[in-house]
C-alpha cells in the first residue's frame, strides 16, 4: 500500500514538473524564470541580455523574456520553471520589486 502510494505521489509530482517546465518552454506568460541547480559553467555561459533579479544556492531566478528558457538551456541550464504565476513556484518580496522596476512605467 505504502509502496503504491509513494508510486503515485511520484508521478504526480514528476507530471507537475513537466508541465511547469512545459509551460516555460512554450510559452512566455510567466513573469520569471527559475533554473534549479545552476553550475558554474552554466552561470558563465549565461546570456548577455538575462536579468537575475535573484541568487541563493539552489536557484537562479529571472527576468523573463522572449526566448529566454531557450537561451536558458543553451547555457547549460538543466531545469527551467516559472515563477510568479499561480500554481508556480512564488516570487518573494524582494523578486516582485525588481520586476516591477523592470517594468517600463
Amino acid at each position: 500500500m505504502m509502496r503504491r502510494l509513494f508510486l503515485l505521489l511520484s508521478v504526480i509530482l514528476i507530471g507537475w514538473i513537466a508541465v511547469l517546465a512545459g509551460i516555460m518552454r512554450f510559452t512566455d506568460t510567466a513573469p520569471a524564470a527559475v533554473v534549479v541547480w545552476p553550475t558554474k559553467t552554466f552561470l558563465r555561459a549565461l546570456p548577455r541580455e538575462a536579468t537575475i533579479i535573484d541568487v541563493n544556492g539552489l536557484a537562479v531566478t529571472f527576468a523573463n523574456r522572449p526566448d529566454l528558457t531557450r537561451e536558458l538551456y543553451k547555457a547549460g541550464a538543466w531545469l527551467v520553471l516559472p515563477a510568479g504565476l499561480k500554481g508556480s513556484l512564488p516570487l518573494n518580496e524582494k523578486q516582485k520589486r525588481a520586476l516591477a522596476a523592470r517594468r517600463p512605467r
